[in-house]
């Protein structure tokens, strides 16, 4: 079986759980080593390791926190000592919390646009400087969210955050094309994770969402994997750069 990413080299951050644990073993899955990064559950991203080696790759797990410069600094060189260079970055840390307008902290709003922004850049700008150095070719995919394009209630700073994302990976792919790194990001809709479940079990929640998704379905991690994997090749997606591609079951349609 040909595997569409073999000698890849690739780091994931929040990569122990929901999405980034999709994407994290979609990768693999197509022959790609793997770095996994979490920031507090060193089992879970154990756990992601295991499974990546049982597919035969090389996988290890680093703890660091993408808000915390010092931090990325240190998990991206350990990433890219272990991997001996990265090929492809998945930004995937994030946070979620619904909170209306009026009742957004400074503490809360600034908790999430560190995570769901600034992060991104951080990390991006750390992995790049790494692959020009090493005259690496290769692919950045930033997970946002179809809330980068439509409003939704409750979500002021997280949508924020994701519009800021759209924007962060178009100035990255403009200037980061020189050296051969793409940079694109995918727009997930309504995708079931650890951040969402307990909403997504609220029957007045999930039908009010459904309402406004036209294939009436909701997601799970693993159907952004496949984007993934695309838009981490250097061959079928070598054209491809600034994009967002969005898997939201026709959420942005219609709007939130």
């Amino acid at each position: 079986m040909s595997l569409r990413l073999e000698g890849r080299r690739a780091l994931v951050t929040g990569g122990s759980r929901s999405i980034g644990r999709g994407i994290a073993l979609g990768l693999g899955r197509e022959g790609a080593d793997v770095v996994v990064n979490f920031k507090t559950d060193r089992d879970a991203a154990e756990e992601v390791v295991g499974s990546l080696k049982e597919l035969g790759r090389r996988a290890t797990a680093v703890q660091g926190s993408t808000v915390s410069s010092e931090d990325v600094n240190r998990l991206v060189t350990e990433a890219d000592d272990f991997l001996g260079g990265i090929d492809v970055l998945v930004n995937n840390a994030g946070v979620l919390k619904r909170t209306p307008f009026l009742e957004i902290s400074q503490e809360e709003w600034d908790w999430t646009l560190e995570t769901n922004l600034r992060g991104y850049f951080f990390v991006g700008q750390a992995v790049a400087r790494r692959m020009i150095d090493r005259e690496i070719e290769g692919a950045f995919i930033n997970v946002s969210s179809a809330g980068q394009a439509v409003a939704a209630p409750n979500l002021t700073h997280y949508c924020v955050a994701k519009a800021g994302i759209e924007m962060l990976t178009k100035q990255m792919a403009l200037e980061l094309a020189p050296h051969r790194i793409r940079v694109n990001a995918i727009a997930p809709g309504l995708i079931e994770t650890d951040l969402n479940r307990s909403d997504i079990q609220d029957p007045e929640f999930r039908e009010r969402r459904l309402a406004r998704i036209p294939l009436k379905k909701i997601g799970v991690p693993e159907d952004v994997v496949g984007a993934v994997v695309f838009l981490a090749s250097n061959e079928e997606a070598r054209l491809v750069t600034g994009a967002s591609v969005f898997i939201d079951a026709g959420q942005t349609i219609w709007g939130a």
